[in-house]
């Protein structure tokens, strides 16, 4: 699906293209493949880099067109790993800017509504990306928060009982926030590429450049932080499964010495030898209650070096 969008006190949709206008293309159809390669004669080679999935933030350039290619983040509640980051390419030339993701995000489209509420005028294509990077840094922001939240809450549920479930669920989320941090850290980076591409007085605004890299760096150190209590969160319940199953088999080890009592008595008194106690009427009780006293002396001794 695209959308044409006009900058003049925010983005507004028009029903039509006109030149330097902001094509939005996400989850392309075939119609839309149609329109950027026929109409507007985009490079087919930049619309297969920005489909792979695993494209690191960088620019490419043919001919007069220039992509460049960031890492948004996005949530993917019906998988495993609950939040990702996926390739936006911008595609721009002398009067075309296309941006285009395969995937539908909440970012783009509050990007677009932020730029109405505020009126902000979007005056050239270097200024759209600087503002998309922006924005990609306040969502990362955004999902950390709901991050550390998931996180909160699945220490909550190891404290009451430990399950594989909640461990797979801490795994997962320090699967994102190794994405997250790599993604941001690729996004910083293009600030300075696009810097010297864009290098005429008229793309400048050092206050914005400022501002984007600030909100990446603020990122950059939530990721760090939150990925540190998660790694110590891991590593603490990873200890604590290790000391129950210690004390577990320390439980059932004193378990089989105070049972093996008993047992060592019977073999003894049922070997096929004088016992010289089987004249005594009362043989087999005297038997059995010295087992029962030995077993339990040892469990009294157990329990004081604290094994039970």
């Amino acid at each position: 699906m695209r959308k044409y969008l006009y900058s003049g006190t925010g983005f507004m949709e028009i029903p039509n293209w006109q030149p330097n206008c902001w094509v939005n293309v996400e989850c392309p159809t075939d119609d839309d493949f149609r329109f950027l390669k026929e109409e507007l004669k985009v490079p087919a080679s930049f619309l297969n880099d920005i489909a792979d999935t695993d494209e690191r933030p960088r620019t490419d350039t043919e001919g007069n067109w220039l992509l460049t290619i960031l890492r948004i983040p996005i949530q993917t509640p019906h998988q495993k790993v609950p939040y990702t980051t996926v390739p936006i390419g911008i595609i721009t030339n002398n009067e075309i800017i296309v941006s285009i993701c395969y995937y539908s995000t909440e970012m783009i489209p509050d990007f677009i509504q932020h730029t109405c509420r505020k009126g902000i005028n979007v005056p050239n294509k270097h200024e759209l990306i600087l503002r998309i990077i922006y924005s990609s840094a306040v969502w990362f922001l955004k999902y950390l928060k709901q991050i550390n939240n998931e996180v909160s809450t699945a220490e909550k549920e190891l404290e009451r009982s430990i399950k594989n479930e909640d461990l797979l669920r801490l795994m997962n989320l320090q699967k994102t926030l190794v994405y997250f941090n790599t993604s941001i850290r690729g996004n910083e980076v293009m600030i300075g590429k696009l810097q010297n591409i864009f290098s005429e007085k008229d793309y400048q605004n050092p206050e914005l450049t400022d501002d984007v890299l600030i909100e990446l760096k603020q990122a950059h150190n939530m990721v760090n932080i939150y990925s540190d209590i998660l790694t110590g969160t891991m590593d603490a319940f990873a200890s604590i499964i290790s000391n129950n199953v210690n004390t577990i088999m320390k439980r059932m080890t004193s378990l089989s010495i105070i049972l093996m009592v008993p047992t060592l008595i019977a073999s003894f008194y049922g070997m096929n030898v004088d016992i010289h106690i089987e004249e005594l009427p009362h043989a087999f009780s005297i038997i059995v209650f010295s087992s029962i006293f030995l077993s339990a002396m040892a469990f009294v001794i157990f329990r004081r070096i604290k094994w039970f």
